[in-house]
Formats: structure tokens, C-alpha cells, sequence
């Protein structure tokens, strides 16, 4: 059981560069006594620079990191009260299992009846009693994942830090050491920092989920908060599956979306403004009988999955809408289909158009992104400082980079329902957001292109 109110480590702004990018970008958390906080996100969003830092590997370039009231950022590693289990082991290929797992208080000079007793009592511990003699060679993959185990908590951290250790193993081994690790942070009752960015594994261990992207926390939450509650799109999209769609509030609990309006029970959101909605795939309820449902579609497919169908339906209005339920519909049928207002989850929209800094280099011509654009003459003036918003849908990608006045690289890609909302990184390291029907992969190299009569310009105050 969690203990309420009671933190052993604290970060506080804690920031981290790679020569120009920005790793880290301003992170707080605390974590609680006892808790299992899994860190999730996407490769590259800083989660392992974080439980580095924790550790004492990396040093950061700004911020704090206090655990149980001391400032331990200038702490070398050895002498932190934690111990990391990382995602290859690291294992001494020379050592025995029971070596193995007395390295540690060896080097401490710790007793040798007292490390009798120890190191049996973490082979118990990870179910590993009979194996002190092994060659760690000779152990599968989950074996050494339980040595590597059994030798950091040997040592009796007050944290244990986790670095994707089940990476490594199939999927049928990583289910059962899921359960296993959970169990034994319910028996230690000692603090886990856990690093995946598998979510089901997320999802499955913690009892806190951090979820992070480019550098920042997005959530902090339980699971069920983190599920049910995201609070943008990506935690939605990354969390799960999800139908993610534009929607207008039109009033308190009531959201239009997919060309029909539906009840809901957000509130606060004001009125006849732009949103986001999400919908589980298994909160869509799916009839045969279309003359007494909310809405009708077609169905385009219908895969079994083992447990339950999934199924994409298109909707009267164009949308496409995924999924899932415990009945097969053919393909081709028309079905009718209801939600229920709790299932609806509205979400405040991050941005309704990309929005640059700029300069005036002439009437007709503004800097922003690093380059210069045409555009219509605006009352703004050469030297100008502007602001320059554009309509997601106005941004246009081209095949050949170099056609464009912008180069840049897809970043992340989520679909609307009936277009995608792509995030494109410029080579100067802006984002651009374009609404498109064109499918581009992850990783694209693309050219940006804009009209002038598409730039919207503002003297900036």
C-alpha cells in the first residue's frame, strides 16, 4: 500500500541538453514511499536520461534532485541509496549466480554469515533458490533478469530503479516476470522507478504512470486516471487505442462531433468552441438493427483478435471509427451504433492553427522558420516584429524537400477520424501541424510550403 504524503525523491526543474537538443525540459515530480512509478513514453522522449540522472550516471544542467530531504544531484552513483537493474543485466559472466549476487556486499565487506543469509534470502525472493551454483551463461533470459534482480535488491536500496528489463525477453516471459516484479515490490515495499514504453506493461505494474514526450511530462496519474482521463492527444493516442476526433462544445454536456451532436458529462469548456474527443473502441456500441441507433456505417472490416473484434466502421458522415466488441459484423453491413455520455471523454485543444514569430523583411515578404515567404502586404512594416498564424490545412507538403521553402521531418502522425493531423519538425527545430488526407510515414523528409494569401500576419506588441 502507497503511503499518502510521503516523498523520497523530489525533482525539481530539472533540465538536460545533448550539444543543441533539449533531452530534459523542466521536470518536477515527486515520488512517493513505496510506490511503483513506471516513467512511459515514446524512444527518445528523455525517460532513460531521467532514471539516469536519478541514478547519478548523468549530471544535469540545471535543477535538483532531493531524496528524503538531501540534495543528492552531486552525489556519485556509489553512494546514492538505490540500486539500477538495467536492460542487459550486466551480469559477471565469470561469477556464479551466488557470486553474482554478493558482488555488491563483498565490496562493502559486509560479513560473510551476513551475506549468507542475505544472498539466500534474495534467491528465495525471485524464485531462484536452487540455482546459486549456475553458470549465468547457462540461465535463460528470464533467469538472469531474476539474478540481476535478486543483486540489486541485496543490497537493501531504498529505491530501485528499472531500465526496460523485460525488453529482452519474448512475450509469454515478459507477461510472467510482469507479475513477478509486481509481487515483489508488494513484498519489498521498497520505492520502483520503472522505464518502458510498452504501455501495456505501464499500465499493468504502477501504481503512478509518468507519461513523457519530447523532453516533458504530458501526465502524471494512475492508471485508470491516465486511461480514461487523457489530458491531450498524445497521452490519448499513445495510451491505448482510441478514436481521437475534432469536435465543437456547443454547450455544457453537449459536444457535437462526426456530424452529430451527443451528450456528454464535461462542463467548463464554454460555448460553440473547438475541442478534442476521444472515444475508447470499446465504449462505440454496435447493433444490427440501424433504426434505433444514435448514428449508422458500414462495416469495412472486422479482424478477430482472440478476445474480442475489431472492427472499422464508416460512419454516414464520412468518418472512420474503430471497434471493438465481443460480436463479428460482416463486412458491408450496415449497423447502427451508440455512446454513452460517460464514455465520451472531451479534451481542451492544444493549438487551432500554427502560430510563428516573425520579422518583416519587406511589405511583402516575412521571416519566420528561418526563411522568408511571400505574402500580402498586412500594415506591418520592414523590421516589424509579427506574428504569423496559419490554418493547419493551408500548410502543404511536397515529395521532392527541396521544392519546399521549409525542409522538415514527420514527427508524429494521428488520424482524425477522416484526415491526419501530422507534426512536422523543421530543420531549424519549429514544429509545423498540417491536416492532410495524404498518407506520410513516421521519419518522412518532406518540403513545407505555404501561399501568401494563407498567412495570416499581427504587428506583435
Amino acid at each position: 500500500m502507497v503511503k499518502q504524503n510521503n516523498t523520497i525523491i523530489k525533482i525539481e526543474h530539472l533540465s538536460k541538453s545533448f550539444a543543441e537538443k533539449v533531452v530534459l525540459d523542466d521536470i518536477n515530480l515527486d515520488i512517493r514511499r513505496g510506490e511503483f512509478v513506471t516513467l512511459l513514453g515514446p524512444s527518445g522522449c528523455g525517460k532513460t536520461t531521467l532514471l539516469r540522472m536519478i541514478a547519478g550516471f548523468l549530471q544535469p544542467d540545471s535543477g535538483v534532485i532531493i531524496m528524503e530531504g538531501n540534495d543528492i544531484s552531486d552525489v556519485p552513483p556509489h553512494r546514492r541509496p538505490l540500486n539500477t537493474v538495467f536492460q542487459r543485466y550486466a551480469l559477471f559472466p565469470h561469477l556464479n549466480v551466488y557470486d553474482n549476487i554478493a558482488f555488491g556486499l563483498k565490496l562493502n565487506k559486509v560479513p560473510a554469515d551476513e551475506i549468507e543469509k542475505r544472498v539466500r534470502k534474495a534467491l528465495k525472493m525471485v524464485s531462484m533458490t536452487y540455482y546459486e551454483d549456475r553458470d549465468v551463461n547457462s540461465l535463460s533470459g528470464g533467469q538472469q533478469q531474476r539474478v540481476a534482480i535478486a543483486r540489486a535488491i541485496v543490497n537493501r536500496p531504498k529505491v530501485l530503479l528499472l531500465d526496460e528489463p523485460l525488453a529482452a525477453l519474448d512475450l509469454k516471459m515478459r507477461k510472467d516476470m510482469q507479475m513477478e516484479l509486481k509481487e515483489m515490490h508488494n513484498t519489498l515495499g521498497i520505492t520502483f522507478i520503472y522505464v518502458t514504453h510498452d504501455q501495456e506493461e505501464a499500465l499493468t505494474l504502477s501504481d503512478t504512470v509518468v507519461v513523457m514526450s519530447d523532453g516533458k511530462i504530458q501526465q502524471i496519474g494512475s492508471p485508470i486516471d491516465i486511461y480514461n482521463e487523457p489530458v491531450n492527444s498524445f497521452v490519448a493516442d499513445f495510451i491505448g487505442e482510441s478514436n481521437i476526433l475534432n469536435g465543437r462544445m456547443l454547450k455544457d454536456r453537449e459536444v457535437e462531433f462526426i456530424g452529430h451532436t451527443f451528450e456528454c458529462v464535461d462542463e467548463g469548456f464554454g460555448e460553440d468552441c473547438a475541442v478534442d474527443v476521444v472515444i475508447r473502441p470499446e465504449d462505440i456500441y454496435i447493433i444490427a438493427n440501424a433504426e434505433n441507433a444514435k448514428f449508422t456505417g458500414t462495416v469495412k472490416s472486422c479482424i478477430f483478435k482472440g478476445v474480442h473484434y475489431e472492427m472499422f466502421v464508416e460512419t454516414d458522415k464520412g468518418y472512420e471509427m474503430m471497434i471493438q466488441d465481443y460480436n463479428a459484423f460482416d463486412v458491408g453491413s450496415t449497423v447502427g451504433m451508440f455512446i454513452k455520455p460517460s464514455d465520451i471523454h472531451v479534451m481542451q485543444k492544444e493549438r487551432v492553427c500554427n502560430t510563428f514569430e516573425g520579422k518583416m523583411i519587406s511589405d511583402t515578404t516575412v521571416e519566420i522558420m528561418g526563411s522568408q515567404f511571400e505574402c500580402l502586404p498586412c500594415g506591418a512594416k520592414e523590421g516589424d516584429d509579427v506574428i504569423v498564424r496559419v490554418d493547419f490545412n493551408k500548410v502543404e507538403l511536397l515529395d521532392n524537400k527541396e521544392d519546399g521553402i521549409v525542409m522538415g521531418e514527420i514527427e508524429f502522425i494521428l488520424y482524425k477520424g477522416n484526415h491526419y493531423h501530422l507534426t512536422v519538425l523543421t530543420d531549424e527545430g519549429e514544429k509545423v501541424y498540417v491536416d492532410t488526407n495524404d498518407i506520410w510515414d513516421k521519419g518522412d523528409f518532406v518540403g513545407i510550403s505555404v501561399s501568401s494569401k494563407d498567412l495570416r500576419i499581427t504587428k506583435r506588441v
